[in-house]
């Protein structure tokens, strides 16, 4: 079995950051997936994951441009202001 020395092991800090920021959860109103379950026609039961419909949207943050990920509930309810 290999066990990295100290010197060997690396930390990628920004795409570490990246993939903290790719969760699937709506920026402003927090909405995640939820789990329920798929029923076919023969009453077979498998699991599976309800996503939230999210986009990347260009909005306006406190004076200025930042990149979201916001559901489309919020997008259609203005809680969003839209970059131009």
């Amino acid at each position: 079995m290999f066990v990295p020395s100290a010197g060997t092991v690396s930390v990628d800090l920004e795409h570490s950051q990246q993939v903290e920021n790719m969760a699937k959860r709506c920026e402003l109103c927090g909405k995640g997936p939820v789990v329920g379950r798929n029923i076919s026609h023969a009453h077979n039961v498998t699991a599976r994951r309800f996503e939230p419909n999210l986009q990347r949207v260009r909005a306006v943050v406190n004076g200025g441009i930042r990149r979201l990920r916001v559901c489309t509930r919020c997008l259609r309810s203005g809680k969003v202001v839209k970059a131009a």
